[in-house]
């Protein structure tokens, strides 16, 4: 794994060290289409564990995932509501959706790229899921095949980083590989809107 590296220059070199750190059980340093992001693979538990110990944070909380598509989505949840799908589909900026039952592994379970790990579901067994909208997202988790993980690069408490440049020390030098800086020009800045939906298409606004 490349500690701290930048990613920098031909966007296909980029797009192949991203997706071998992921496969290894690296962290990665990434732009989202909200803010710079924390990620690894959803379904290791081992490098979700690393990411909640980086943000200082404790694991009795859930962590918003990126999916390419709703396919994906429907892979590592029991159900998508209808009500998600119609979300999904006339919405036009930032969403995080909270599935009401994740595909996830039993506890004890190793590593199966089938399932999410444990420590990605909430106490409850509902997930958060985001389709990004941004390109490079989108392709890096269809590329890679599963969800990543997709939590802010602070340390819990502080201030979610909208560039960059907002990023502390300790962030960058706590991951295994950063994501080439300049596609953070897709970004909003802003964290995404969040809706629970329920398995009967019941809705509710968590964050707008």
């Amino acid at each position: 794994m490349t500690s701290g590296k930048s990613a920098k220059g031909n966007m296909t070199d980029c797009m192949k060290e991203t997706l071998e750190v992921l496969g290894k059980g690296g962290i990665i340093l990434y732009p989202t289409d909200t803010v710079w992001g924390l990620g690894c693979d959803a379904s290791d538990p081992e490098a979700v564990a690393r990411i909640f110990a980086i943000k200082h944070r404790s694991d009795s909380k859930s962590l918003v995932l990126l999916a390419s598509d709703l396919d994906m989505v429907a892979r590592f949840v029991k159900e998508v509501p209808e009500m998600a799908v119609q979300l999904v589909e006339v919405n036009d900026r930032p969403m995080t959706i909270i599935y009401p039952e994740a595909i996830a592994a039993e506890p004890g379970q190793p590593a199966d790229r089938h399932f999410l790990a444990r420590n990605v579901v909430a106490e409850d067994g509902s997930v958060g899921i985001r389709i990004p909208k941004m390109d490079f997202c989108i392709d890096l988790v269809r590329r890679f095949g599963r969800p990543i993980v997709s939590t802010s690069a602070n340390i819990s408490g502080e201030p979610a980083p909208k560039n960059y440049s907002e990023i502390t020390d300790v962030i960058k030098e706590s991951v295994d590989y950063v994501v080439d800086p300049t596609l953070e020009s897709g970004a909003t800045g802003q964290s995404s809107s969040i809706i629970k939906v329920g398995v009967d298409s019941e809705i509710r606004i968590i964050r707008k």
